[in-house]
Order: structure tokens, then C-alpha cells, then sequence
């Protein structure tokens, strides 16, 4: 019997991994900031004013838009975002809801660069006068965050996005002094896995899941995490479960990150479609279309799960297309250790813009290096492009002594590394495969 349990709470694991790790960055926003983003109140953006740094402590953080992020609690009723004209420049406002579902964009692709106002209703509203003459825009849980990336053309072009920052607002409709009721208190102190599993059973009471999705959640009834009771009045033997079920689903999900469930071409996983297990929830912007759903009922948790942990808050492959590698063309590790070129002849087709950030392993961050780069792309001032129009990118740990090598070099860390290559507004080559990104050759 315990064996059983401690295999159902793997699979509680996995269901909701995704609602517990949103639920602890929310928190750690409104509470004490998250990197160069200062902490916000819940209705308000929080503004950061520089191109992330290893500074920024947050998973596979992207270094080529500057972030304006606001935690959203509609308990007080619905509330009017405003965003102002935003010329020629590419920004995109997505929305993701408790459970890490992309359910809306605003921005250049889904609504344009106009200024606009749009309302953001609880998912229970029914309508009312303040709908008038504005876009609707129905949250699918009480809370959701809108992740905000500006396009950055690097420190002289901060002013002008904070000009644009400032522009956007947040204003509830109702006039109440009764504050946001936020991200339900628990109290932890129990183990790491007794703690996670009670996050579960008090968030999921707060934030429901999509109707299809109530079946799974209670089915782990036996476990305690549907109780009104915490999980430190379970029964040992519960207790137990939750334990062992615990640590093989946060190893079954560190490795289903590493494998990825997408198709390898050229040893780069093509995550085109990473973040399409939202099957219910389409507002503005988004795409209600088979093609971007992930209809397997078997494996639609696990995929959730592993977006959250590997690259929480990305968007739907159509407005950001995220391509992974931790294999040069070989099909080794990459490490700092050597010294590799990647050649790309074409460069991405993308309508807005393409870049590859370096991140370290396994906790996905930032690398320091002495050249302070972070990220290069096609935005980048002083890579020098080759005869033919091509460009080779050379990754390292310690300078290229080549002068256009080093005009051209993206930072590794001494230990193994994994690149994420961002491409924003993808072109049809890239959606259908037509484009391939090479692999990553080792030169020494």
C-alpha cells in the first residue's frame, strides 16, 4: 500500500510542481523583489531598469528584453491595464495564470504598438458597465502575473524604455480600502517535501485547475491534498509517501528537463512546442488552434512541469521560440573546458529579432565573465560577419586570442553549459522546420 502511495504522490509531484514553483516566485516578487526587479504590490508593475545580470538569480532569465512584471489578484474586482504607443519598438505583455498557463498576449504581435486599454476580470465576472469600449480580458485564476519584455538596444536605449514603463498601469475599477487577499500563507516548517505537498493542498483549494484538469487533482485524495485538514495531520504512513513520492518526482522531472520531449535537430531540442499545454483558456492574442495544443493527456503534466522548471513564465512558440542544447554536433557535453564555434549561414528568419544566452548548470543562470556579455544575437554592436554573410559564433571560457573570434564570443562558465537560442515573432521557416540551426562543432 505504501508503495502505491508513494508512486501517486509522484505523479501529485509532477501535477503540481507548476502551481507551487509560479506560487513561490509570486511571493518572492511581492515580498523581496527577484533580482534587478524590485518587489511590487500586488495591481503594480515592478520595472526593471537594466538588461538582466547574473545578478538575477532566476531560471533561464533572457538578457534581451528588460522586464516590467505585475502580480495581478482581480479579489478586488476587475482592473484596467493601460499601455501606452510603443512606435516600432517589439514588447510583448503575457499572461500567465496560476498554473502557468499562457492564456493572453498583448504587444506588438497579438495587439500591435497602439496605445490601448484593456479590463482584466475575475474568472466568476458577468459583465458590467466597465466593459465599455475596452478589451476584455478574462484571468482563469484569482491571480496571474504579466510578464512584460521590452526589446533593448542596449544601455543608451534604457531611457527611452523607462519612458515607456512608466506608461503602463495597473488601476482597479472599484474603489475598496480591503487590500488584494494574494498568495494564501503556509506556514512550512516541516520538511522540504511535507512543505512543498502542503503549498500544493492550500493553493490548489485557492487557485482550481482548468475543469478537465479537477479529475487529476482528485485523484490524489488519499494523500491528504484535497483535505481541509494540513498535511502534518496525515497519517504516517501518508506522511511517509509524500516523502519518497516527493524525491523520485523531482528527480523523474530534473531528468525529463535534461531529455526534453521535443524533436532533436542537430542536437538542439526545438521546444516550438514547450508551453502549449494550455487546452482551455484563449484570450487576446493567443492561438485557439490545434496546432499549438498539447492534446496528450499522458504526458501534457509532465511537459507543464518541465517548462516551469527549465524556463518558467516562456511564451507559446509563436511569439518566442526557444531552441535547447547541452551536445555539440559530436554529441558530447558542452563544457568549458573546450572551445567551440557555431556557424550560422543564414541567420535565423525571425520578424523582430534572435539571440543565444549563455546560461551555467543545472540551476540555468546567468554566467559572470570578463566581458560582461551575456547574450549574443543580431542586435549585437561589433560582431563582425563573414565574407559570405554567415556568422560564427565562438563559445569559451576564456577570451579567443582572434580578434574577430573574440568580437564574436559568448562566455562560457569552466563547467558544463547549456545555450538557449531565443527568436522572437519566429518566420514560417523556423515554425515548420524548414530552417535548421546547425550543431555546435568543437574546435579544441
Amino acid at each position: 500500500m505504501t508503495g502505491q502511495l508513494s508512486e501517486l504522490a509522484s505523479e501529485a509531484y509532477v501535477f503540481g510542481f507548476p502551481l507551487v514553483f509560479n506560487g513561490e516566485q509570486i511571493l518572492r516578487l511581492t515580498t523581496s523583489g527577484i533580482g534587478a526587479l524590485p518587489s511590487a504590490s500586488f495591481n503594480s508593475f515592478s520595472h526593471a531598469r537594466a538588461l538582466a545580470s547574473p545578478r538575477d538569480t532566476f531560471v533561464s532569465i533572457n538578457n534581451d528584453t528588460v522586464y516590467s512584471i505585475a502580480p495581478v489578484d482581480l479579489s478586488v474586482g476587475p482592473v484596467l491595464l493601460s499601455v501606452p504607443e510603443a512606435g516600432d519598438r517589439y514588447y510583448v505583455l503575457q499572461f500567465v495564470d496560476a498554473w502557468t498557463n499562457n492564456f493572453a498576449y498583448v504587444g506588438t504581435r497579438g495587439t500591435g504598438n497602439r496605445r490601448g486599454d484593456f479590463l482584466l476580470v475575475p474568472p466568476e465576472w458577468e459583465g458590467g458597465p466597465e466593459a465599455e469600449g475596452v478589451t476584455v480580458i478574462r484571468f482563469p485564476t484569482r491571480i496571474a502575473v504579466i510578464v512584460g519584455r521590452w526589446a533593448c538596444d542596449g544601455e543608451e536605449d534604457l531611457p527611452a524604455v523607462e519612458e515607456l514603463q512608466n506608461s503602463l498601469t495597473l488601476t482597479p475599477i472599484r474603489k475598496s480600502l480591503t487590500p488584494p487577499q494574494g498568495v494564501p500563507v503556509v506556514a512550512g516548517g516541516l520538511s522540504e517535501a511535507l512543505d512543498f505537498f502542503e503549498r500544493l493542498r492550500v493553493w490548489a483549494l485557492a487557485f482550481p485547475p482548468a475543469e478537465r484538469d479537477r479529475a487529476a487533482l482528485d485523484s490524489y485524495g488519499e494523500l491528504g491534498l484535497t483535505s481541509a485538514y494540513t498535511v502534518a495531520e496525515a497519517p504516517a504512513e501518508v506522511r511517509e509517501a509524500l516523502e519518497v513520492g516527493y524525491a523520485a518526482g523531482k528527480q523523474a522531472l530534473e531528468m525529463a528537463v535534461r531529455s526534453g520531449d521535443g524533436p532533436y535537430v542537430n542536437n538542439w531540442l526545438v521546444n516550438l512546442h514547450m508551453f502549449d499545454y494550455n487546452l482551455d483558456f484563449f484570450e487576446v492574442g493567443t492561438l485557439d488552434d490545434p496546432a499549438w495544443k498539447h492534446a496528450d493527456a499522458k504526458t501534457r503534466y509532465a511537459t507543464r512541469a518541465a517548462a516551469a522548471l527549465a524556463g518558467l513564465w516562456g511564451n507559446h512558440g509563436y511569439e518566442a521560440a526557444y531552441f535547447f542544447t547541452y551536445l555539440d554536433a559530436a554529441g558530447d557535453a558542452l563544457t568549458g573546458e573546450h572551445t567551440y564555434a557555431l556557424r550560422l549561414h543564414p541567420t535565423p528568419p525571425v520578424g523582430a529579432f534572435w539571440s543565444i544566452t549563455m546560461y551555467d548548470l543545472p540551476n540555468f543562470y546567468l554566467v559572470e565573465n570578463q566581458a560582461a556579455r551575456y547574450s549574443i544575437g543580431d542586435r549585437t554592436r561589433g560582431i563582425v560577419y563573414d565574407d559570405d554573410g554567415g556568422l560564427t559564433i565562438t563559445m569559451s571560457a576564456t577570451r579567443p586570442a582572434d580578434e574577430k573570434a573574440a568580437a564574436n564570443w559568448l562566455p562560457a562558465p569552466q563547467g558544463e553549459f547549456r545555450p538557449i537560442l531565443r527568436l522572437y515573432a519566429p518566420k514560417q521557416e523556423l515554425l515548420d522546420g524548414t530552417y535548421e540551426v546547425p550543431a555546435i562543432e568543437r574546435v579544441v
